[in-house]
């Protein structure tokens, strides 16, 4: 098992460092490498979200369908002047209101798996890779900055760029359509 694992990470180590490769220019390639890799984490946690959302789209569904017919009973519970079922109704579409809330928080936070796995993977081959930095943020880094210093950034910029891009991507074009139904009022 510990030769799968390694032959793994060797396959993956090839393919990443290529993008750290593409030019002569040493700085060029970590910030293209380093771009490169934080766009895959952001595509790999986009394809595993989508899926899981796919996967748990009848829960969704169920739930959210849960919510409205609660809020809707417990309507005509407050109009009849039954305050009592207005009550146990509301805190019934509260209480499942939360559950759907965490599920599309736990969606949300499935996005960031990735990074971990490439921050190991960058620790591996630039642990030990310092950048000076300039003026004033030399004044808090004076022994230069590391990779994360780099990715984070990078990332957050790849998560920009994704957004925008995602409605025109093959995969994500449907994805796009199913957010944007979601979005709908009634939905």
């Amino acid at each position: 098992m510990g030769n799968f694992f390694h032959s793994i990470y060797l396959n993956t180590d090839i393919f990443l460092i290529f993008f750290y490769r593409m030019t002569d220019l040493p700085i060029a390639n970590f910030l293209i490498g380093t771009f490169s890799l934080s766009f895959l984490c952001v595509i790999i946690g986009e394809i595993s979200v989508s899926l899981a959302i796919k996967f748990n789209k009848r829960y969704v569904d169920q739930m959210t369908a849960e919510v409205l017919e609660k809020e809707r009973l417990s309507i005509v519970a407050y109009q009849a002047g039954d305050k009592a079922s207005y009550k146990a109704l509301n805190k019934e579409a509260t209480d499942v209101w939360g559950k759907s809330f965490f599920t599309m928080a736990a969606y949300s936070a499935g996005v960031l798996w990735p990074i971990p796995f490439a921050m190991g993977w960058l620790g591996s081959r630039f642990a030990d890779v310092d950048f000076p930095i300039a003026a004033p943020l030399s004044l808090v880094f004076d022994k230069g900055v590391g990779y994360m210093f780099t990715f984070i950034p990078m990332y957050i910029l790849s998560r920009i760029l994704f957004k925008y891009m995602r409605p025109y991507l093959p995969y994500f074009k449907g994805v796009q359509k199913m957010l944007d139904a979601a979005d709908k009022p009634g939905h």
